[in-house]
């Protein structure tokens, strides 16, 4: 597969605002990258790895795009509303909204897994988006549109042993997202999941990873997903392409797990 092949010519994000949470991370970097090349101006959020988020901006400045750098804590509110004022008086208020941002704590069998750990994942993931939507979906709900795009996990379904505190944070991240699409609905505002198997990233281009032969045994397309593969679907549901979508959970993962009817 050609890495290099960008959506960003198909799909038209001018005139739109996105803010990546996580976006410092392997992934969110991507999808900074693909919504710039899109046409989006970004704001780039980061918990500690400024320098990386500083490089990012400058890429997305080069593809003729403003962007802007932000920290906080999403799992903290009151961090979160400063981080919204802060979007809203340098880029004004995001059309687009990408929940990225995860602390993954060590998997352990549950039975051996500390109670901080489930509730530190349940903040990291289910709080993390309810104080970004509390922040930014009133803005969108006063526009009349919006988009939310949370990012989960072909794990959530997968349910592999030591998994636990994991999957029970990104169940109740399902959860919430599909309360959230039949709120938030009737407002113009699409609410929806993309779900990523083990990807393909840079940190695994640079210590040679990208096959796990295990992994791929099990997939119906033989192979582990890419990193921008991830992101063109986050760039897809941004759009008005995906405008009468909401409420999916979309694993992209090769066939890996297969939601049922």
């Amino acid at each position: 597969m050609n890495q290099n092949t960008s959506v960003g010519l198909q799909i038209n994000l001018h005139g739109k605002t996105a803010l990546v949470t996580g976006a410092s991370g392997q992934l969110g970097r991507v999808m900074v990258r693909i919504l710039a090349q899109a046409g989006a101006d970004v704001a780039i959020h980061y918990h500690r790895n400024e320098a990386q988020a500083l490089a990012l901006c400058a890429e997305v400045r080069e593809q003729g795009c403003a962007g802007a750098v932000f920290q906080a804590d999403v799992t903290e509110e009151a961090s979160v509303l400063r981080l919204r004022d802060e979007v809203r008086e340098q880029l004004g208020d995001p059309h687009i909204l990408v929940n990225n941002a995860v602390i993954q704590y060590p998997w352990a069998p549950v039975l051996e897994q500390s109670a901080e750990d489930f509730e530190g994942q349940f903040r990291s993931t289910v709080l993390h988006n309810v104080f970004m939507v509390k922040a930014f979906a009133p803005a969108m709900i006063t526009r009349g549109s919006g988009r939310i795009i949370a990012i989960n996990t072909e794990s959530a379904m997968l349910c592999a042993p030591t998994s636990g505190a994991y999957v029970s944070g990104k169940r109740g991240l399902d959860g919430l997202v599909r309360v959230l699409a039949r709120e938030l609905g009737p407002h113009g505002v699409t609410v929806n999941q993309v779900a990523p198997g083990w990807t393909i990233s840079d940190r695994n281009r640079a210590d040679d990873t990208e096959s796990q032969s295990n992994y791929e045994a099990d997939i119906p397309l033989r192979r582990r997903g890419y990193d921008q593969e991830i992101a063109n679907v986050v760039a897809f549901l941004a759009s008005d392409l995906a405008s009468y979508i909401s409420g999916i959970y979309l694993p992209v993962c090769g066939g890996h797990v297969m939601p049922a009817i």
